[in-house]
């Protein structure tokens, strides 16, 4: 993938979205259907919400230019993960769906220093009791 996208963008949240405009090209192509991007529920955003097969697929994306603050998956802490659960659940109350199964990924896009702009899938990243 180009960084330079990346590199362009002077705030955070513009370089959040191109972090999920490459999360959504990175799902597509592996076959799973974008559901819905930024969505509220429960009062917490979701970034995005995928379904592969039966699965509902609730995604936390985390882009960086550098691991300096740490690895952007460790910024997916238990206060997090609490919230994500939380809006997947009024999400899912709030939809009828004949989904068999939910699970929670986390997408990271970073430049790495000797690949370049990557993105990283962390599929079934954490579970609802975490």
């Amino acid at each position: 993938m180009d960084d330079d996208r990346f590199r362009e963008q002077p705030h955070a949240r513009a370089q959040g979205r191109v972090g999920e405009d490459d999360a959504v090209e990175w799902l597509r192509r592996q076959d799973y259907r974008i559901v819905d991007r930024n969505v509220r529920a429960g009062g917490v955003e979701i970034d995005l919400i995928a379904r592969r097969g039966r699965t509902v697929v609730f995604v936390e994306v985390k882009t960086r230019r550098s691991q300096r603050a740490g690895r952007p998956e460790e910024a997916v802490d238990a206060r997090k993960r609490e919230r994500l659960v939380r809006g997947a659940t009024a999400w899912l109350r709030a939809h009828s769906t004949r989904a068999r199964s939910a699970r929670f990924d986390v997408i990271v896009c970073e430049i790495d220093p000797e690949a370049g702009w990557r993105v990283r899938h962390l599929p079934a990243a954490f579970d609802a009791g975490d």
